[in-house]
């Protein structure tokens, strides 16, 4: 099987690749990524399975050629830091748009079974009390530039399905932790600044609440869907990992021997979503998929001996990261 992964030098992708050719030996992959700030090839296993292309998912004359030679088109690559987004959101309407759409007609040109990995975000925020959940009927209600241009990706996708008889899938998964993550995202920030005795920062009162899976599952899933999906069904990822945002820095605060109140809270950021929650019923009951690591607390102790364990490969993002956030007040 020959897959086109885009993105893959990111996060969860670069974690993908990995899973693909620890479980899959049958598989090649070639990852497309245009290699800015947030992918690190220093992120991807040397392994002659693995081909790596530099380049824009907007390109069209290059996106079709790498999709003609593909089976199938697992696509995890976006702008996806919403701080980023809210100082300017172009780079999100590029990627996560255009660039769709290119994956999109070079998929449907060459019949090209295509995976769309999109996240939570786009249904908005639920309250913070009560039960509610999202389900693949929650009506999208995005609420920044970049949960927006998700939404709308993933509208074009089910409109490829239903205009051109596209054969994919769509995954939104909730919000994803583990190792090779980028230190602008929220727990790598917060173990580095540890690492570097520097107190954890709190947006607010620290209440809103997000549901946390490790990125192996959310992998395992993605990997689920693409096997054994229907054709033009979105599939909700999510392992019931409901914490809010103070209990995460007290407990990583607990799992490095500091004080839970050993943090600093700065302003909170515009339009934050208050509560995340997936209901993943359709992917565990028609699909079969559980999760491996459904214990949030031993999950992040293990990213926590990672991230100490790993300094030389998070080390060169950090410094500039904080200027980052310093020029922003966050």
């Amino acid at each position: 099987m020959r897959l086109l992964v885009t993105g893959g030098a990111g996060f969860i992708g670069a974690n993908f690749v990995r899973l693909t050719l620890s479980h899959r030996p049958d598989v090649s992959v070639t990852v497309l990524d245009l290699l800015t700030y947030a992918g690190n090839t220093a992120s991807l296993p040397e392994d002659p399975r693995v081909t790596l292309v530099k380049g824009d998912i907007a390109d069209a004359e290059m996106v079709d050629a790498l999709v003609r030679e593909a089976d199938a088109v697992v696509h995890f690559a976006a702008e996806s830091h919403n701080d980023n987004s809210l100082d300017d959101p172009w780079p999100f309407v590029h990627t996560n748009l255009v660039g769709t759409f290119q994956l999109l007609e070079a998929a449907r040109r060459h019949r090209v079974r295509f995976h769309h990995v999109s996240t939570d975000e786009v249904y908005g925020d639920l309250p913070l009390e009560g039960g509610e959940r999202f389900t693949p009927d929650t009506p999208y209600n995005p609420s920044s530039p970049y949960s927006s241009t998700k939404a709308g990706s993933d509208l074009m996708v089910r409109a490829w399905v239903r205009s051109f008889g596209l054969e994919a899938t769509i995954s939104n998964c909730s919000n994803n932790y583990g190792p090779f993550q980028h230190v602008e995202k929220f727990i790598p920030r917060q173990i580095t600044n540890l690492i570097d005795g520097v107190r954890p920062k709190l947006y607010g009162a620290g209440l809103n609440v997000r549901d946390w899976i490790h990125v192996d599952d959310h992998n395992r899933a993605v990997w689920t869907i693409l096997e054994s999906g229907r054709i033009g069904e979105t599939y909700l990822i999510g392992a019931d990992g409901e914490v809010d945002n103070r209990t995460v820095i007290e407990t990583i605060l607990e799992l490095t021997g500091h004080e839970p109140t050993d943090y600093d809270h700065v302003a909170d950021r515009p339009g934050h979503d208050l509560r995340y929650a997936i209901d993943a019923t359709r992917l565990r009951e028609e699909l079969g998929w559980e999760p491996v690591y459904p214990d949030f607390r031993a999950g992040l102790a293990a990213t926590i001996d990672w991230y100490r364990a790993h300094e030389a490969w998070w080390r060169p993002q950090k410094l500039e990261t904080e200027l980052r956030y310093q020029r922003l007040g966050r």
